[in-house]
Protein backbone atom coordinates (compact mmCIF):
# COMPACT_ATOMS: atom_id res chain seq x y z
CA UNK A 1 0.00 0.00 0.00
CA UNK A 2 1.07 3.63 -0.90
CA UNK A 3 2.22 6.11 1.55
CA UNK A 4 2.31 9.26 0.14
CA UNK A 5 4.81 11.88 1.57
CA UNK A 6 4.01 14.61 -0.35
CA UNK A 7 0.30 14.56 -0.24
CA UNK A 8 -1.68 12.68 -3.10
CA UNK A 9 -4.58 15.14 -2.93
CA UNK A 10 -4.03 19.38 -2.96
CA UNK A 11 -2.88 21.04 -5.38
CA UNK A 12 1.42 22.61 -5.67
CA UNK A 13 1.45 26.50 -5.17
CA UNK A 14 4.81 27.92 -6.12
CA UNK A 15 5.48 30.47 -3.35
CA UNK A 16 8.83 33.00 -2.33
CA UNK A 17 9.08 33.06 1.24
CA UNK A 18 11.40 35.51 1.28
CA UNK A 19 11.15 39.07 -0.09
CA UNK A 20 12.00 42.55 0.64
CA UNK A 21 10.13 45.72 -0.78
CA UNK A 22 10.06 49.33 -0.31
CA UNK A 23 9.05 48.99 3.58
CA UNK A 24 12.70 48.26 4.05
CA UNK A 25 15.66 48.19 1.67
CA UNK A 26 14.11 46.62 -1.34
CA UNK A 27 13.43 48.43 -4.89
CA UNK A 28 10.07 47.09 -5.35
CA UNK A 29 6.40 48.16 -3.91
CA UNK A 30 4.49 45.34 -2.02
CA UNK A 31 1.98 45.84 -5.30
CA UNK A 32 4.51 45.12 -7.91
CA UNK A 33 6.33 42.57 -6.19
CA UNK A 34 2.68 40.92 -6.84
CA UNK A 35 2.41 41.72 -9.79
CA UNK A 36 5.29 40.70 -11.29
CA UNK A 37 5.54 37.29 -9.08
CA UNK A 38 1.90 36.34 -10.66
CA UNK A 39 3.47 36.72 -13.99
CA UNK A 40 5.98 34.31 -13.33
CA UNK A 41 3.28 32.14 -12.19
CA UNK A 42 3.63 32.50 -8.12
CA UNK A 43 1.06 32.12 -5.74
CA UNK A 44 2.31 33.33 -3.14
CA UNK A 45 5.16 35.63 -1.70
CA UNK A 46 5.92 36.03 1.95
CA UNK A 47 6.66 39.38 2.52
CA UNK A 48 9.77 39.77 4.78
CA UNK A 49 10.89 43.13 5.30
CA UNK A 50 13.81 43.85 7.68
CA UNK A 51 13.00 44.30 11.29
CA UNK A 52 9.54 45.61 10.49
CA UNK A 53 6.54 43.68 10.81
CA UNK A 54 3.79 44.88 8.40
CA UNK A 55 1.20 43.07 7.08
CA UNK A 56 -0.30 42.85 3.64
CA UNK A 57 -3.76 41.31 3.74
CA UNK A 58 -5.16 43.92 1.58
CA UNK A 59 -2.88 42.13 -1.81
CA UNK A 60 -4.52 38.87 -1.35
CA UNK A 61 -7.09 37.49 -3.61
CA UNK A 62 -8.27 34.20 -4.82
CA UNK A 63 -5.63 33.97 -7.10
CA UNK A 64 -2.33 35.03 -4.36
CA UNK A 65 -1.83 34.97 -1.30
CA UNK A 66 0.17 37.48 0.57
CA UNK A 67 1.84 35.90 3.67
CA UNK A 68 3.00 38.29 6.08
CA UNK A 69 6.18 38.10 8.04
CA UNK A 70 9.42 39.57 9.16
CA UNK A 71 13.46 39.21 8.93
CA UNK A 72 15.08 39.89 12.43
CA UNK A 73 18.78 40.00 12.75
CA UNK A 74 21.46 39.57 15.20
CA UNK A 75 24.22 41.43 14.64
CA UNK A 76 27.82 41.42 16.08
CA UNK A 77 28.62 44.34 18.63
CA UNK A 78 29.23 47.74 16.98
CA UNK A 79 28.80 51.32 18.06
CA UNK A 80 28.21 53.10 15.31
CA UNK A 81 26.52 52.03 11.94
CA UNK A 82 27.77 54.85 9.76
CA UNK A 83 31.52 53.59 10.60
CA UNK A 84 31.60 50.18 11.61
CA UNK A 85 33.30 47.53 8.71
CA UNK A 86 30.03 46.25 8.59
CA UNK A 87 31.45 43.48 6.00
CA UNK A 88 33.39 42.36 8.85
CA UNK A 89 30.34 41.36 10.90
CA UNK A 90 28.86 38.21 11.36
CA UNK A 91 24.74 38.18 11.83
CA UNK A 92 22.36 35.35 11.58
CA UNK A 93 19.39 36.32 9.94
CA UNK A 94 16.02 34.43 10.80
CA UNK A 95 12.56 34.88 8.80
CA UNK A 96 9.31 34.55 10.56
CA UNK A 97 6.31 34.64 8.47
CA UNK A 98 2.68 34.41 10.77
CA UNK A 99 0.51 31.07 11.03
CA UNK A 100 -2.43 33.38 11.64
CA UNK A 101 -3.06 36.41 9.23
CA UNK A 102 -4.68 38.44 11.82
CA UNK A 103 -1.68 38.41 13.91
CA UNK A 104 -0.51 41.98 13.31
CA UNK A 105 1.89 42.27 16.28
CA UNK A 106 5.60 42.62 15.72
CA UNK A 107 6.56 39.17 17.97
CA UNK A 108 9.45 41.57 19.50
CA UNK A 109 9.95 44.53 18.77
CA UNK A 110 12.16 46.97 20.05
CA UNK A 111 11.61 51.23 19.57
CA UNK A 112 15.18 51.92 19.56
CA UNK A 113 16.89 49.32 18.02
CA UNK A 114 19.41 50.76 15.04
CA UNK A 115 17.87 49.79 11.53
CA UNK A 116 21.41 50.95 9.46
CA UNK A 117 20.77 50.74 5.96
CA UNK A 118 16.70 49.84 6.39
CA UNK A 119 14.45 51.97 5.50
CA UNK A 120 13.05 54.03 8.69
CA UNK A 121 10.19 55.68 7.38
CA UNK A 122 7.59 52.76 7.87
CA UNK A 123 8.29 52.11 11.14
CA UNK A 124 4.97 53.70 12.33
CA UNK A 125 3.16 51.02 10.12
CA UNK A 126 4.43 48.59 12.77
CA UNK A 127 1.97 47.30 15.59
CA UNK A 128 3.31 45.93 18.95
CA UNK A 129 2.60 44.97 22.77
CA UNK A 130 3.01 48.71 24.48
CA UNK A 131 2.78 47.05 27.59
CA UNK A 132 5.85 45.16 26.87
CA UNK A 133 9.46 46.55 27.44
CA UNK A 134 11.81 46.53 24.37
CA UNK A 135 13.00 42.89 23.04
CA UNK A 136 16.91 42.69 23.84
CA UNK A 137 18.81 41.38 20.46
CA UNK A 138 22.75 40.51 20.67
CA UNK A 139 24.66 38.35 18.69
CA UNK A 140 25.23 34.82 20.73
CA UNK A 141 23.76 31.44 20.52
CA UNK A 142 21.31 31.88 23.97
CA UNK A 143 19.80 34.90 22.24
CA UNK A 144 19.03 33.44 19.00
CA UNK A 145 17.69 30.38 20.62
CA UNK A 146 15.41 32.37 23.29
CA UNK A 147 14.01 34.77 20.11
CA UNK A 148 13.36 31.29 18.12
CA UNK A 149 11.46 29.70 21.18
CA UNK A 150 9.16 32.73 21.28
CA UNK A 151 8.21 33.01 17.46
CA UNK A 152 7.00 29.29 18.00
CA UNK A 153 5.14 30.16 20.75
CA UNK A 154 3.97 33.20 19.29
CA UNK A 155 2.82 31.42 16.17
CA UNK A 156 5.22 31.95 14.17
CA UNK A 157 6.79 29.88 10.93
CA UNK A 158 10.49 30.16 11.36
CA UNK A 159 13.56 29.95 8.79
CA UNK A 160 17.69 29.85 9.21
CA UNK A 161 18.92 32.04 5.93
CA UNK A 162 21.85 32.09 4.11
CA UNK A 163 24.43 30.79 6.51
CA UNK A 164 27.67 31.65 3.53
CA UNK A 165 26.60 34.93 3.41
CA UNK A 166 26.08 35.98 7.21
CA UNK A 167 29.65 34.96 7.76
CA UNK A 168 28.42 32.20 10.25
CA UNK A 169 30.76 29.12 10.89
CA UNK A 170 29.54 25.61 11.94
CA UNK A 171 29.81 25.82 15.81
CA UNK A 172 27.29 28.57 15.83
CA UNK A 173 24.81 27.56 13.16
CA UNK A 174 24.83 23.84 14.93
CA UNK A 175 23.73 25.37 18.15
CA UNK A 176 20.39 26.92 16.66
CA UNK A 177 17.38 25.35 17.95
CA UNK A 178 13.70 25.86 16.90
CA UNK A 179 13.61 26.67 13.52
CA UNK A 180 11.26 24.96 11.46
CA UNK A 181 13.26 25.10 7.59
CA UNK A 182 16.39 25.85 6.86
CA UNK A 183 17.29 28.29 3.61
CA UNK A 184 18.90 25.85 1.63
CA UNK A 185 19.42 28.25 -1.68
CA UNK A 186 19.35 32.08 -1.18
CA UNK A 187 19.17 33.59 -4.63
CA UNK A 188 20.22 37.02 -3.69
CA UNK A 189 23.25 36.11 -1.91
CA UNK A 190 23.95 34.17 -5.07
CA UNK A 191 23.82 37.04 -7.38
CA UNK A 192 26.19 39.13 -5.07
CA UNK A 193 28.75 36.22 -5.21
CA UNK A 194 28.07 33.97 -2.14
CA UNK A 195 27.82 30.11 -2.79
CA UNK A 196 24.95 29.88 -0.39
CA UNK A 197 23.80 26.61 -2.23
CA UNK A 198 24.16 24.82 0.82
CA UNK A 199 22.88 21.47 1.02
CA UNK A 200 25.94 20.09 3.24
CA UNK A 201 25.17 22.22 6.09
CA UNK A 202 21.25 20.83 5.88
CA UNK A 203 23.20 17.58 5.98
CA UNK A 204 25.08 18.59 8.87
CA UNK A 205 22.06 20.24 10.65
CA UNK A 206 20.21 17.11 10.27
CA UNK A 207 22.97 14.73 11.10
CA UNK A 208 22.85 16.46 14.59
CA UNK A 209 19.15 15.36 15.03
CA UNK A 210 17.45 18.42 14.09
CA UNK A 211 14.32 17.60 12.31
CA UNK A 212 13.86 20.78 10.17
CA UNK A 213 12.49 21.40 6.55
CA UNK A 214 14.33 22.87 3.93
CA UNK A 215 13.47 26.02 1.63
CA UNK A 216 15.13 27.90 -1.42
CA UNK A 217 14.20 31.49 -1.29
CA UNK A 218 14.39 34.67 -3.66
CA UNK A 219 15.48 37.01 -0.58
CA UNK A 220 14.82 39.85 -3.22
CA UNK A 221 15.67 43.19 -2.79
CA UNK A 222 15.45 43.99 -7.11
CA UNK A 223 17.77 46.99 -7.04
CA UNK A 224 20.16 45.90 -9.66
CA UNK A 225 18.79 45.08 -13.14
CA UNK A 226 22.67 43.15 -13.52
CA UNK A 227 22.27 41.06 -10.73
CA UNK A 228 18.35 40.56 -10.95
CA UNK A 229 17.83 38.69 -7.83
CA UNK A 230 14.09 37.39 -8.46
CA UNK A 231 12.72 33.69 -9.51
CA UNK A 232 15.78 31.79 -8.74
CA UNK A 233 14.65 29.58 -5.75
CA UNK A 234 11.52 29.22 -4.81
CA UNK A 235 9.32 26.50 -2.55
CA UNK A 236 6.29 24.08 -3.96
CA UNK A 237 3.95 23.52 -0.84
CA UNK A 238 1.59 20.88 -1.92
CA UNK A 239 -2.03 22.32 0.13
CA UNK A 240 -5.69 21.46 -0.30
CA UNK A 241 -6.47 25.18 -1.48
CA UNK A 242 -5.23 28.30 -2.54
CA UNK A 243 -5.67 30.71 1.04
CA UNK A 244 -3.74 31.82 3.86
CA UNK A 245 -4.75 29.05 6.21
CA UNK A 246 -3.98 25.97 3.92
CA UNK A 247 -0.83 27.22 2.91
CA UNK A 248 0.66 28.00 6.66
CA UNK A 249 -0.29 24.21 7.77
CA UNK A 250 1.15 22.70 4.55
CA UNK A 251 4.36 24.62 5.40
CA UNK A 252 4.09 23.51 9.73
CA UNK A 253 3.29 19.44 8.42
CA UNK A 254 6.53 19.85 6.11
CA UNK A 255 4.02 19.07 2.81
CA UNK A 256 6.73 21.24 0.41
CA UNK A 257 9.71 20.81 -1.38
CA UNK A 258 12.61 23.61 -2.65
CA UNK A 259 13.61 23.88 -5.66
CA UNK A 260 15.39 26.22 -8.43
CA UNK A 261 13.65 25.17 -11.07
CA UNK A 262 12.93 21.22 -11.40
CA UNK A 263 9.96 20.14 -10.13
CA UNK A 264 8.42 16.67 -8.30
CA UNK A 265 5.14 15.45 -8.29
CA UNK A 266 4.92 12.69 -6.60
CA UNK A 267 6.98 11.04 -3.12
CA UNK A 268 5.99 7.60 -1.76
CA UNK A 269 6.83 4.45 -0.03
CA UNK A 270 5.50 1.57 -0.38
CA UNK A 271 6.76 -2.32 -0.09
CA UNK A 272 10.05 -0.90 1.46
CA UNK A 273 11.22 1.65 -1.23
CA UNK A 274 10.91 5.65 -1.45
CA UNK A 275 9.88 6.57 -4.86
CA UNK A 276 9.55 9.51 -6.63
CA UNK A 277 8.76 11.04 -10.08
CA UNK A 278 9.46 14.36 -11.37
CA UNK A 279 10.28 16.37 -14.40
CA UNK A 280 13.18 15.08 -17.11
CA UNK A 281 15.73 15.29 -15.22
CA UNK A 282 19.64 14.35 -15.41
CA UNK A 283 19.47 12.33 -11.80
CA UNK A 284 18.19 11.78 -8.72
CA UNK A 285 19.95 11.24 -5.72
CA UNK A 286 18.58 9.85 -2.24
CA UNK A 287 20.68 10.65 0.82
CA UNK A 288 20.29 8.98 4.24
CA UNK A 289 22.68 10.47 7.15
CA UNK A 290 24.64 7.45 6.54
CA UNK A 291 26.97 5.80 3.57
CA UNK A 292 23.68 4.78 2.23
CA UNK A 293 22.50 6.39 -0.40
CA UNK A 294 22.68 6.12 -4.60
CA UNK A 295 22.30 8.39 -7.74
CA UNK A 296 19.75 7.14 -10.43
CA UNK A 297 21.07 8.44 -14.22
CA UNK A 298 18.76 7.95 -17.66
CA UNK A 299 19.72 5.35 -19.62
CA UNK A 300 22.43 6.22 -22.12
CA UNK A 301 22.67 9.59 -20.83
CA UNK A 302 19.08 10.92 -21.37
CA UNK A 303 16.59 11.71 -19.32
CA UNK A 304 15.10 9.90 -15.88
CA UNK A 305 11.64 11.25 -14.25
CA UNK A 306 11.00 7.81 -11.62
CA UNK A 307 13.22 6.18 -9.23
CA UNK A 308 12.88 3.87 -5.81
CA UNK A 309 15.56 3.53 -3.48
CA UNK A 310 15.55 0.40 -1.17
CA UNK A 311 15.62 1.24 2.32
CA UNK A 312 17.44 -1.45 4.99
CA UNK A 313 15.25 -3.81 6.52
CA UNK A 314 16.66 -3.91 10.26
CA UNK A 315 18.75 -1.76 10.30
CA UNK A 316 16.67 1.85 9.50
CA UNK A 317 18.92 4.94 8.42
CA UNK A 318 17.67 7.75 10.05
CA UNK A 319 15.53 9.62 7.41
CA UNK A 320 15.39 9.86 3.68
CA UNK A 321 15.82 12.65 1.33
CA UNK A 322 15.50 13.59 -2.39
CA UNK A 323 17.16 15.81 -5.31
CA UNK A 324 16.65 16.03 -8.33
CA UNK A 325 18.78 17.42 -10.49
CA UNK A 326 18.24 19.09 -14.37
CA UNK A 327 20.33 19.11 -17.40
CA UNK A 328 21.08 22.48 -16.53
CA UNK A 329 22.18 21.74 -13.36
CA UNK A 330 19.59 23.14 -11.11
CA UNK A 331 18.18 21.10 -8.15
CA UNK A 332 14.84 20.63 -5.93
CA UNK A 333 15.06 19.04 -3.08
CA UNK A 334 12.70 17.29 -0.44
CA UNK A 335 12.90 17.61 3.00
CA UNK A 336 14.64 15.05 5.40
CA UNK A 337 11.45 12.57 5.86
CA UNK A 338 12.54 10.55 9.21
CA UNK A 339 11.86 6.29 9.09
CA UNK A 340 9.26 6.91 12.32
CA UNK A 341 7.40 8.92 9.75
CA UNK A 342 7.98 6.54 6.74
CA UNK A 343 7.62 3.21 8.18
CA UNK A 344 3.90 1.37 9.30
CA UNK A 345 3.43 1.83 12.36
Amino acid sequence: MKKYLLPQAGNFYKANLHCHSTCSDGAKSPAEIKEMYMAEGYSAVAFTDHEVYIPHNDLTDDHFVALNGVELSFDSDHEDWEIYPWRHMKVCHVCAIAEDPMNHLHPCWNRNKPLGRVATTNKHLVKFDESQPDYHYEYSVECVNKTLKLLKEKGFFTTYNHPTWSLENPETYLAYNDFDAFEIYNHSSFCEGFDDYNPHVYEQLLRKGKRIGCVASDDNHNRDPQAWDSFGGFAMIKAEKLDYASLMQALKKGDYYASQGPKIHELWYEDGKICVTCDDALKIDFATGRRHGFAYFGKDGGPINHACFPLIEGDPDPYVRVTVTGFDRKVAHTRAYWMDEILPK
